[in-house]
Formats: structure tokens, sequence, C-alpha cells
């Protein structure tokens, strides 16, 4: 594992705040660092939709062949090399109060290390009047899939900040990520944080204090206090995905196979993609949301040198280097998916200001500052979509 300090370390620039910078050279394809989350969580509707990941790790618990089933409609389907499949059902273990999955006993230590003696539902998981399973019901009525957040985020780091032996050096680390609601700069306020969704968060608020308010974090459940943390979650959340399907696919991939047998494969996974996205889109993995600390110092670029990967089929990040980068240059990762980095640049810079409170002025961006300010068509048949 790559120590994140010996690559990078965070730094400060005038006017930009934090930032990443590169230690020494790094050549494209590189490990810069490898971080495990302060906290992390599945998305809710991800979970309800049975896309089953470990609580703690969010490792995939399916195996590819089951997963495969599922995504296709198939339950008759059968994977060939199913040796290249990682997952091991008989290393699950359960909370034996709850009955929450994991996928080993370490993960199921962990987590109730850190926070799930605080959420353990014991014999009330499918009690609909338990607090926990009405917050969770009421944010899936606010916040439909595609997620972008999960209200369990914050449900998880006030349960970490109860059990911690050191409160004070966790609401330090936690004061490390921008929480800020409003860039007063520009003027720009954090799309959660509009006049529209207001009562949906005074709601929320209320709801969770109900749950965690101690003298101890008070100041996080006044009204601003509570907009500093849903900002903190919408500016710094990284989008996690697990797959025990890609790993299968990865490990095929890797066989000693003749050509004649690699162009079978390619047209069997072809045509199993083909399946998957007439029955379940492009929502194909365990998918969630967790707050790194070294990731949360990479500014944007609309033209990263570097990018968040996740490899393992668990939450551990991986930021590779996406080109050479030089001793002293900043590294920066893409705030945005692969669709949204074609879009144009006023439409890259609406979605920016409003999830992440800036206006970019990356290389890409400035190269095309003379462009009108048209939307992409494809916002502005979103949109269409929307009215």
């Amino acid at each position: 594992m790559a120590a994140p300090m010996e690559n990078a370390r965070i730094s400060h620039i005038s006017g930009k705040g934090r930032c990443l910078i590169a230690q020494r050279y790094l050549t494209n394809g590189s490990t810069i660092f490898e971080e495990q989350p302060l906290i992390s969580s599945q998305y809710l509707w991800n979970a309800f939709y049975n896309y089953t990941a470990c609580d703690h790790c969010m490792k995939s618990l399916e195996t590819a062949e089951s997963m495969a089933r599922r995504l296709t409609a198939n339950h008759g389907l059968e994977l060939p090399y199913k040796q290249c499949c990682e997952t091991n059902p008989n290393n699950h273990v359960s909370c034996p109060a709850c009955r929450v999955v994991y996928c080993s006993e370490e993960c199921r230590l962990q987590a109730l290390k850190s926070y799930h003696e605080s959420l353990c539902l014991k014999d009330r998981i499918n009690d609909p009047e338990h607090p926990i399973n009405k917050l969770q019901e009421t944010w899936r009525s606010m916040h439909y899939p595609p997620e972008t957040a999960s209200i369990m985020i914050i449900v998880r780091l006030l349960a970490s900040i109860k059990q911690s032996a050191n409160k004070p050096e966790l609401l330090e680390k936690l004061g490390t990520f921008c929480h800020t609601a409003v860039n007063d700069q520009e003027q720009i306020v954090h799309k959660l944080l509009g006049e529209k969704f207001q009562e949906q968060i005074e709601i929320l608020r209320l709801m969770i204090s109900e749950l965690f308010y101690t003298d101890d974090v008070k100041d996080l459940f006044t009204p601003s206090g509570f907009r500093s943390v849903i900002a903190l979650l919408g500016t710094n959340g990284q989008g996690i995905g697990t797959s025990a399907l890609s790993v299968w696919e990865k490990n095929v991939d890797k066989l000693p196979v003749t050509d004649a047998e690699k162009q079978q494969i390619e047209s069997y996974l072809d045509k199993l993609y083909e399946d998957m996205d007439k029955e379940s889109g492009c929502f194909l993995a365990c998918e969630g949301t967790g707050l790194f600390t070294m990731q949360a110092a990479c500014n944007h670029s609309c033209n990263p040198n570097a990018e968040c990967t996740f490899p393992y089929n668990t939450n551990t990040l991986v930021v590779v280097a996406t080109d050479d980068i030089k001793a002293g240059q900043e590294i920066c990762t893409c705030y945005l998916d692969e669709c949204m980095r074609q879009r144009s640049r006023h439409t890259r810079q609406k979605f920016l200001k409003e999830n992440y409170l800036f206006t970019c002025h990356c290389v890409k961006c400035e190269a095309e500052k003379d462009e009108p300010d048209i939307t992409s068509e494809e916002e502005s048949e979103d949109e269409d979509m929307d009215s």
C-alpha cells in the first residue's frame, strides 16, 4: 500500500485553499496513495433494491453469478470460469442482534467499535416506527435515485463521535473538510440548501437530533450547524462503487486463453452487458459514498492528472496518476462523471457551482472561456423531462 504522505502532501494555496501537492515525480499509471474512509455508507435506495454490500467496507456480498442473474433477471444464467469469482459467502457474518451482514468478522468488529453499537436496531430492524428506520424512509422519500448522498453518512458520523474515546480529535478531523454552505465571494449556495429544501432539512435536523443530541455536539444541531453538516456531506462525499461481477471480469481477462477463446469471452460479455443494460440500466454496482481525508484535499480539474478508483471491491480508495506529475505540481481529480466531462463549459460550470460552490478556472475551462454560455443538449433534455 502506498503511504499517503510518501507521494503527496496536503498544502494550502492562497486564494484556493487546501490542495494536494506531489512530493516527488509520479509516472502515469502509478498509485499516488491508498486511503480508508473516515466513514462510508451504502446508498439507501441501492440497498433497498437488493444490491447487497458489507455494512462496513461495502464489499459486494453476492457471487458474480448471483449478481449477473439479478441484474439480467435471468435466474437460470450460469457464468463460465466460476473460479474467477472471489466472493466466498462462507466468510460472511451477521450482527447477532440485528442481523446486519458483513463480509468478515473483522469488518463486524470494526463497525461495532466505530459506530454500530450506537446504531444496532436489535430486534427492531423491521420496525417502521424505530427512529432510524423512520429517518431512512424519510430520506428515501426526499432523495430519489440516482443518488449522490446518504443521510446515513451523517448518522454514522454522529454515532462515531458518540462512541469515540477521543471526541475532540475526531471533531478536529471533521473540521478539515470543506463544510461551508455558501461561497460568499461568488454568492453561490449549495443546491441541497436552496429555499425549496429548507423544510426537508429542518425535518431531518429534528429527527437526527432525537437520536444523537448531546452537549458535546450541540453546535452541529443548530440550524446553521446542521446546514454545515449537510454542506460537508454534499461537497466532500466521494462516490464508491463495488461489484463482484467486475472482479470476476478482471480475473477472467487475466486467464491464459487462446485468441479464439478470448473472442468467445468478449462476445459473451457483450451479450451479458447488453442484457443487464436492458433490465437494470446503468445501475450495475453496489453504490455509496464516503469521506476521505486525503482525497478531499484534491482539487478539481476538468482535465485532471489523477483519478479515484476502487479496485479491491471495497471502500478502499486508490488514487492513480493519469499523467506524469512533477514534484511540487498540484494533484487534481475530476469531480464530474465521464458523461458530464464531455458537456459544454457552461454545463460543467453550472454543475460545479451547484454541487461544490466554486467556479472552475482549470486549463480546459480557460481554453473554452470564449465559447457562448449555452447549455449542453443533453442537459436541456434533462430539464425538459423534469419540468
